[in-house]
């Protein structure tokens, strides 16, 4: 029998021998063994096969599936990358710069200097590598185009063995965002600014702005209108703020520029009790991004004042030609009694120019009133200018404020004029230490009381004719203002008492 190296001792038998049943056996246990060993082998080689096409499908997928991330973090301005514990650059996607990025492997941070707030972005990465909790924040870069500020998340990279083995971090580029932000800031504080100059010119004026939906109930109003404030307005329409009869022809007008959408104008007057507004409109439909009337917006101005300005004004050019006339009619006589008391051309001129003087004095007095009426104490003073400028101290005045009214102020200023002119002449001005006191006091009845008397000048008597003076301090006083006047001549001094009936006098 002979032995071979590495296999079971085989008997050999003779040529031609019959081989044994179990030798037969064994033969064949071997061959299916060989077979199922090969159909095994070429199960793995075709598993193999098929793992190693699925890892290349897998591979290639991942490598597309990276290509999109790194083109969607690109677009959107995103870079990802990673850091060991030494804070080397390991990986780095979402540069649009592949020279950038190939700079970044294997440097840090220390190295690259890429950052303005470099200390503080270094402790934040050493932070996070030491506490194992992910970290924000802002800081700035310096990137090949420009610098950019970018928001900045950081997270640890955990070992299987749960050791931190580096940094994982995305870096957001939030420039333009900030840009716009700090854009969307100057842009509300410019907007507040017009607003707040808007509100205040509108506090300022006698303008409402307000707006009202379709079924004009109003949505805004930015001040009080017919009198009311703004709260009792809001939400409401004009038929439930303005009493009946008054909002017709307002809301009709709306409804007009709510369906024909055109602006109009239009002035309209309301009744609140005793009192009478008017106002001046102006109404634009609003219109939403569609171009469709939603409602309307308008503008009111008061002009009450302007209208009784114009009232009153029509009742001056009334006034005035009433007034021209009579004025006419007054020079008229105070030329004829300035003639009739006076010898030579001279003396008239004299006279009469200081008798129209004084009527002026009356007449600038009340057109600074507008004609309302005269103050008591301006009308002495304007008459007494003269004299108060040379010998202050020799007159006095005293009584309450008193107004009076056109015809009286006219009629009591020459009255003064003649007084002062005769005290000047005749009286106590006409010596050096003469002093004429002037004092006015109201009366029960309502009415007013005026008081001149002379004192420390020439011995007074009673005149033998009367002149123009006492015809217009008497007779002029009491026909046209129904006052009663007093003259007594006594030696110490003339003393004149007027009581002005109280319907001459503004309340």
């Amino acid at each position: 029998m002979k032995k071979v190296r590495g296999s079971s001792p085989v008997t050999q038998e003779p040529s031609g021998t019959p081989a044994s049943p179990s030798r037969q056996a064994n033969a064949e246990q071997l061959q299916g063994l060989l077979e199922r060993e090969t159909r095994r082998h070429a199960e793995t080689h075709a598993e193999l096969v098929r793992t190693r096409d699925e890892a290349n499908r897998a591979r290639l997928e991942c490598q597309q599936l990276m290509g999109r991330i790194e083109l969607a973090l690109r677009g959107a301005n995103i870079q990802a990358f990673a850091q060991d514990r030494d804070l080397r650059y390991n990986w780095v996607v979402g540069s649009r710069n592949d020279d950038a990025t190939s700079s970044l492997l294997g440097r840090t941070d220390d190295e690259l200097g890429i950052s303005t707030e470099q200390p503080a972005l270094v402790e934040l990465k050493r932070r996070v590598l030491a506490t194992g909790e992910p970290g924000d924040c802002e800081v700035s870069f310096i990137t090949p185009e420009r610098r950019a500020l970018m928001a900045l998340h950081v997270d640890p990279i955990v070992a299987s063995d749960g050791s931190i083995e580096g940094i994982m971090c995305t870096a957001v580029d939030v420039s333009r965002m900030r840009s716009l932000e700090s854009e969307q800031r100057r842009l509300s504080e410019d907007l507040a600014t017009a607003a707040q100059r808007y509100e205040f010119a509108l506090r300022g004026s006698n303008v409402a702005v307000f707006t009202q939906d379709r079924d004009l109930r109003y949505t805004s109003v930015s001040k009080s209108l017919f009198g009311l404030d703004p709260k009792d307005i809001q939400g409401k329409t004009d038929d439930d703020i303005l009493p009946d009869g008054n909002a017709a022809a307002m809301v009709a007008l709306k409804h007009e520029v709510l369906e024909q959408g055109e602006a109009r104008d239009a002035q309209f007057r309301f009744e609140h009790g005793d009192v009478t507004r008017w106002y001046d409109f102006h109404l634009e439909p609003m219109r939403d991004v569609s171009g469709s009337a939603i409602g309307l917006t308008g503008a009111a101005v008061d002009v009450t004042d302007q209208k009784q300005s114009e009232a009153h004004l029509r009742l001056l050019m009334r006034e005035l030609t009433h007034r021209s006339k009579n004025l006419l009619a007054v020079i008229q006589a105070m030329a004829r009694q300035t003639a009739r008391h006076t010898g030579d051309v001279q003396t008239f001129l004299e006279r009469f120019s200081a008798r129209v003087q004084a009527l002026a004095r009356s007449h600038d007095l009340l057109v600074q009133e507008s004609w309302h009426g005269a103050s008591l104490r301006e009308l002495v003073r304007m008459q007494l200018s003269h004299y108060l400028d040379q010998n202050p101290d020799q007159l006095s005045m005293t009584g309450p404020d008193i107004r009076l009214k056109p015809e009286a102020a006219q009629s009591l200023g020459l009255a003064l004029h003649e007084l002062a002119a005769n005290a000047s002449k005749h009286g106590a001005w006409s010596r050096s230490r003469g002093h004429v006191d002037i004092s006015w006091k109201t009366l029960s009845d309502g009415g007013v009381e005026l008081l001149w008397r002379e004192s420390d000048g020439p011995k007074v008597a009673v005149p033998k004719r009367r002149g123009f003076g006492s015809v217009v301090i008497e007779h002029n006083l009491s026909r046209v203002l129904d006052a009663k006047v007093e003259l007594d001549f006594v030696s110490e001094g003339l003393t004149c008492r007027v009581a002005v009936p109280k319907n001459q006098l503004v309340a």
